[in-house]
């Protein structure tokens, strides 16, 4: 692995300019690369950050700016012509042919052939598995993609990018959808790629994964660089006042509430096969946070309590009323509210403008003589939008249209606009950037201190550190550790989580 004693970078993107009419999606993108460091890439969500990839990917072409590979210049038509220069970019979210093998789908459009044409089957597959084993990834080049995870699909794709000898990786958001086992697996293959020189552009609005992985920071906002240096030098603290252009007192900021009477009530909660015997209150005032690892059960729990799934077993009371199973609607009128982890598909109809979105859950209260009045729609999104800083000029406009962190704040004043008790919220931050975040946490701490209860699933553990009270967290299905705030830590929370001797950390529940 070379240092920065180069004589040139392995990419260098200079004054990038791009303007999609009269919206400047990019006005001053720059970029430095250099072999073997994994440099971060990060700003709000609007910052400029995916136009930007995109005019490295080959998928836009910038306005003005100058780029080079290697100290030669370069000017993408298109994505071919990046891949050919030594680019690769893994999305989120893959984009494979799942009823082909792995090998099939590494060497899509260009198998190897012999004289007379034939694909030479046993060389492909060999070639992948020299390439699987070179990660050190426990996948077969004649396996199916169909049924492999996420995570595994991203190995595919950096896989695929490693045979075709590219120099610059671009990551655009690759742990969102990973459990944290998953994501270990990935730092440490991205690892192994700055070993091999590459030069790894790693997206994300995760601050810990930055400081994990990362040599360098980039940080865009309103279009343009404004700040970069080495990870080693920057603070959260830092970096967050960087992204969001003002100083944050505090990152979260929980208030000091004295817990009041219970609010949430769950006793011996039992679903056979997923999650059993489940009992822990959660009191006016207070947030509790429900961790764990992916598959542990938690928003499964979640959904039991807001009666959308059945449960075998045990009892839910919000106050001093038991709710019944299955009955979201009785669930709402007693004063429970959930926020989901899919905000997309579970929490918006993305098509219908902000304001009925915002409205949906209490549309009865809204009609007059069998008519809803969209002058009353509108002042309800208006009246949580303050609320919540929602960041959008027009409530006609779809849903759709607005950032991720945006979206949130609307199916949370959705939810709000209900007047709970209690608050269920799944992922609270999942895919939002840090400045959208700050403000998620300040309206839960706001929340708590006005007396409601909100009991918070995260996989997140600084939020869950930073945000909760107490954490209850969860093993295979049960809860397998009782954590206080003062006695938490990364560590207690992930021995309880794996089942490795939760009691010494605190009360077993």
């Amino acid at each position: 692995m070379q240092q920065h004693t180069d004589a040139v970078p392995r990419l260098e993107l200079k004054h990038a300019s791009k303007s999609f009419g009269r919206v400047r999606a990019l006005a001053n993108g720059e970029l430095v690369l250099w072999p073997g460091e994994v440099h971060a890439l990060l700003g709000e969500n609007g910052a400029g950050k995916s136009t930007l990839v995109k005019i490295l990917a080959g998928v836009h072409q910038p306005d003005a700016g100058e780029l080079s590979i290697d100290g030669t210049p370069c000017r993408f038509a298109t994505p071919a012509e990046a891949r050919d220069a030594g680019l690769a970019v893994i999305y989120q979210e893959p984009t494979l042919f799942f009823d082909l093998s792995i090998a099939e789908n590494i060497y899509m459009g260009r198998q190897p052939v012999d004289r007379v044409g034939r694909i030479q089957y046993d060389a492909m597959r060999d070639e992948v598995d020299g390439l699987l084993a070179s990660l050190g990834v426990d996948l077969r080049a004649d396996q199916l993609v169909r049924g492999l995870s996420i995570a595994d699909q991203q190995v595919i794709e950096i896989a695929k990018a490693l045979s075709l000898n590219a120099s610059v990786l671009i990551m655009d958001e690759p742990t969102a959808a990973l459990s944290l086992p998953e994501v270990e697996r990935l730092f440490a293959i991205v690892r192994k790629l700055r070993e091999r020189d590459v030069a790894t552009l790693f997206i994300t609005h995760r601050l810990d994964e930055v400081f994990a992985l990362t040599q360098h920071v980039t940080i865009m906002r309103d279009g343009a660089k404004v700040f970069d240096a080495p990870t080693s030098t920057l603070t959260t603290e830092a970096i967050v006042a960087k992204m969001v252009g003002r100083d944050l007192q505090t990152f979260y900021p929980k208030a000091d509430v004295t817990p009041g009477a219970v609010r949430l009530s769950v006793r011996g909660l039992t679903r056979i096969g997923v999650f059993k015997d489940i009992s822990f209150d959660v009191r006016a005032g207070e947030i509790v946070a429900l961790a764990g690892l992916v598959g542990a059960g938690r928003s499964e729990i979640a959904r039991a309590i807001f009666g959308i799934d059945p449960y075998d077993a045990g009892e839910v009371r919000i106050g001093d009323k038991r709710l019944a199973p299955g009955r979201p609607a009785a669930a709402v009128r007693a004063g429970l509210a959930l926020v989901p982890e899919d905000r997309r598909q579970q929490g918006l109809a993305l098509e219908l403008s902000i304001a009925r979105n915002a409205s949906m859950t209490v549309l009865g209260r809204l009609v007059r003589h069998g008519l809803i009045f969209t002058r009353s729609e509108t002042q309800l999104a208006a009246h949580w939008g303050a609320r919540l800083r929602l960041k959008a000029d027009d409530p006609g406009a779809a849903a759709g249209t607005l950032s991720g962190g945006n979206q949130q704040k609307v199916v949370l004043g959705k939810w709000l606009a209900t007047n709970p008790n209690v608050l269920i919220i799944d992922e609270p931050t999942r895919g939002i950037d840090v400045g959208a975040k700050a403000e998620v946490y300040g309206a839960l701490s706001e929340l708590v201190q006005n007396g409601m209860a909100v009991l918070m699933i995260s996989s997140e553990l600084p939020e869950v550190l930073g945000m909760a009270d107490r954490v209850l967290v969860m093993h295979e299905g049960r809860i397998s550790a009782e954590i206080s705030r003062a006695d938490a830590s990364e560590e207690r929370i992930m021995s309880a989580a794996l089942g490795q001797s939760a009691a010494q950390w605190g009360h077993a529940a």
